[in-house]
């Protein structure tokens, strides 16, 4: 069957993801390879001290990104796009969007970057002697009852934005176990919301008499191959106001971008992981065994299909590389000579591997907002030297790469140094590994375990969301998710494989100590500018 015939009988699955900076739409064909994208750009705003996004701005986006896919699907194969054989939805994880009885938004859209949550989170963990992240959606709703917000009484749901995208277009109020494992603690055992610590805060809740109960509000929880409703007439027309895109099509659970990062890798079983490094960086190895304590860097969250997940979140990566190099051709262009954002990009990251090992004493810290691994509720992009450092393009570009990693490096100390966790080798994808080998290298050496980086990588999110749907509606009986992976989709895959370099392990372990002490700078430059 050729690629037009696959698409015109509307056997293709489709993903889109939302991420940070980007909502990407992915299609797939008959041997799970990208065959039609789209993608759209765009930006969180910092409003009344708040990181969020309209939602207006949401649906500009998706519809936009699906019409490029249209149009990718009409100029390679004459075919106009109007069915699908299964499609899914993902997000960035984590945040709070609340509505009422009628849907009307009660309060800002608070993402994942907000960390104002500290006290709520500190609270929770105590109560339900668990780790709750500043992120978590839990999190942001005690920390509203802490501050008393007047939306609180007119709750009626609240959910991710996966989760309220899909129900827009389904009209199904359900969550993928791996996104919902950021809303409130998962139980693996019962693949559901963790009983005992919900009645422990539904008990601490009562009293203020809101008049709704915490497993009333949050989403049906799903696991990966479960059905989660069909596209319905109303939200095809939302995706495609064209009205060329027919309703009916399954869409399976929506997930975080934690869940299509773990799929995209082949990272879902136990000893696997995955570093998604884009915006924001965060590692996800999978347990054969809980950890021995809480940890406040770890966050415990889920594969697609349930299994326990440690995961070190780090708020920031490459945002302070875009900046850097955005700066770098403002000065290029004042010489007469114009270079493109993405030559600015492959200069840094290709510069990074000439560098010194330890960066020559050129320090960067990369937090444009807070980072809880670290404890800084606030970000100041720093740069520091010493008089006698070696300040070099390279040494710069090298100190902002390892920069990116740093935070994450700190974490995962946690789990390989201190709980003997053991990982065979991490599978990176985003942003961070588009420029061949320097952040794959690099990594290796940061995190001392090989790093291995697929083709399909460069898809990342939305490809694994698209893999998802497609397993939905293709599996074989019985045939779990780790399976299908490694037999069906992984089987022919292609990818390079980078073990640490001495050298690079002991450059950075230098970066690393002088990194630390450089904290407290940034802790001063937070309060003072």
């Amino acid at each position: 069957m050729t690629i037009k015939e696959y698409i015109e009988l509307g056997k293709a699955s489709f993903g889109l993801e939302m991420g940070s900076t980007r909502i990407k739409a992915v299609l797939i064909g008959e041997d799970f390879a990208p065959i039609a994208s789209g993608s759209h750009e765009w930006e969180n705003r910092l409003e009344n001290g708040i990181w969020t996004y309209h939602l207006d701005d949401v649906w500009q986006g998706l519809q936009a990104a699906y019409a490029e896919l249209k149009e990718d699907v009409m100029k390679k194969y004459g075919v106009k796009l109007t069915k699908f054989a299964s499609m899914g939805f993902s997000a960035m994880m984590h945040g709070y969007l609340a509505f009422d009885k009628d849907e009307n938004q009660l309060a800002q859209f608070r993402t994942w970057r907000n960390t104002m949550t500290e006290e709520a989170a500190n609270e929770l963990t105590a109560l339900l002697g668990f780790n709750i992240p500043q992120r978590w959606s839990i999190a942001h709703l005690y920390q509203a009852i802490l501050n008393k917000e007047e939306h609180l009484k007119d709750i009626a749901s609240i959910n991710t934005l996966a989760g309220y995208v899909h129900y827009k277009l389904t009209g199904k109020k359900v969550l993928g176990i791996g996104d919902a494992s950021g809303m409130f603690p998962i139980d693996s055992e019962i693949n559901g919301y963790n009983k005992e610590m919900m009645a422990k805060f539904e008990e601490k809740v009562a009293p203020l008499g809101y008049g709704w109960k915490l497993s009333e509000i949050l989403p049906e929880v799903l696991s990966a191959g479960e059905d989660a409703g069909l596209l319905t007439e109303e939200g095809a027309k939302l995706l495609d106001p064209t009205g060329e895109l027919l309703p009916g099509v399954p869409v399976c659970p929506p997930e975080g971008d934690a869940g299509t990062g773990m799929t995209a890798t082949n990272s879902v079983a136990a000893r696997t992981g995955n570093v998604s490094a884009g915006t924001s960086i965060f590692s996800m190895v999978v347990l054969e065994k809980p950890l021995s304590k809480v940890y406040p860097e770890i966050d415990m969250v889920t594969t697609p299909t349930g299994k326990a997940v440690a995961m070190v979140h780090c708020n920031n990566c490459t945002s302070d590389i875009n900046a850097w190099a955005e700066m770098f051709r403002g000065m290029t262009a004042a010489v007469g000579k114009e270079i493109s954002y993405y030559d600015a990009l492959d200069a840094i990251f290709y510069s990074a591997l000439k560098g010194d090992k330890d960066c020559g004493g050129v320090m960067t810290v990369n937090y444009f907002s807070g980072e809880p691994v670290t404890y800084l509720e606030e970000g100041r992009p720093l740069l520091v030297r010493r008089p006698d450092s070696k300040f070099s393009f390279e040494n710069l570009s090298r100190s902002l790469v390892c920069s990116a990693m740093a935070a994450l490096k700190l974490g995962m100390d946690i789990l390989t140094d201190k709980e003997n966790v053991p990982v065979d080798t991490l599978y990176g994808h985003g942003g961070f590994f588009k420029a061949k080998g320097v952040g794959q290298s690099l990594m290796a050496g940061a995190l001392k375990v090989p790093v291995s980086v697929m083709e399909t990588a460069g898809e990342g999110g939305p490809w694994g969301m698209a893999v998802l749907a497609s397993y939905l509606v293709n599996k074989a009986e019985g045939e779990t998710l780790e399976a299908y992976l490694t037999d069906k989709v992984f089987a022919a895959s292609r990818g390079e494989t980078l073990a640490p370099n001495d050298e690079d392990v002991k450059g950075f372990e230098g970066f690393i100590a002088d990194y630390v002490k450089a904290l407290e700078v940034e802790k001063a430059a937070v309060k003072a500018y």
